[in-house]
């Protein structure tokens, strides 16, 4: 139930009443007695959505859902699988290769 703000245009005393959707409008001021009680615009109701595809989680049709995987693979790059990531990633003993190595040849008296 929702709680909403009157206003007496007789003598300006305002508050709130927690009151249900259906029930009637208050129109006699507490405070004063008076017959001019009107109430306010503001958050009194709350808004409930109900029905389909609201959020995106929420209420999916199974074809939505479909439809929204293969849409979600389609647009993934090519190297998110595991066989470009390894490609592109340096190879540090390719490095180590590029390194001469001294070998030293036996010295032959002569």
């Amino acid at each position: 139930m929702p709680t909403y703000e009157y206003e007496c245009d007789a003598c300006g005393h305002e508050f709130e009443e927690f009151q249900s959707m259906s029930d009637e409008l208050l129109v006699k001021c507490p405070k004063c007695g008076k017959k001019k009680l009107r109430r306010l615009f503001g958050t009194g109701a709350a808004v409930l959505f109900k029905g389909s595809g609201f959020y995106e989680t929420d209420y999916r049709s199974d074809s939505y859902k479909t439809a929204a995987k293969a849409d979600e693979a389609a647009s993934k790059p090519a190297a998110t699988d595991g066989k470009a990531g390894a490609s592109d990633a340096p190879a540090a003993p390719a490095a180590d290769k590029s390194k001469k190595t001294e070998t030293k040849s036996p010295k032959s008296k002569d």
